[in-house]
């Protein structure tokens, strides 16, 4: 059963930093992708970034750009999502979600449970 798990999040500081985490099983690793997608209060949910689990191609939406970097260690299954330079309108819940046809997170069929980033001014 394709499983997964976001972690990491918590309250901080604008400026700060924060890494998020993604434990995920029940699927390859070498022929997938895995998405961050955040949902702010009273928004809808929106992509912020995506890679390709098979070379490691990278994907990034343009408020994020330079800021927040997605990365995986195929040994343990995790996808990473470093944010740095927080803003509180980073505020949201953050999932991960699991794409198993394509490449480019286009067709998301799973997602993990959200952890909550609160950025404070």
């Amino acid at each position: 059963e394709v499983q997964l798990q976001a972690s990491g999040g918590g309250l901080v500081q604008a400026g700060g930093s924060l890494r998020l985490s993604c434990a995920a099983s029940g699927f390859s690793f070498d022929d997938n992708a895995v998405g961050w997608y955040r949902q702010a209060p009273g928004k809808g949910r929106e992509g912020v970034s995506c890679i390709s689990l098979s070379d490691g191609l990278t994907f990034y939406k343009d408020f994020v750009k330079g800021r927040f970097a997605i990365s995986k260690d195929n040994a343990k299954n995790t996808v990473y999502l470093q944010m740095n330079n927080l803003a509180p309108e980073d505020t949201a819940v953050y999932y991960c979600g699991a794409d198993l046809r394509t490449l480019n997170c286009g067709g998301i069929g799973y997602w993990g449970k959200g952890t909550q980033v609160t950025v404070s001014s």
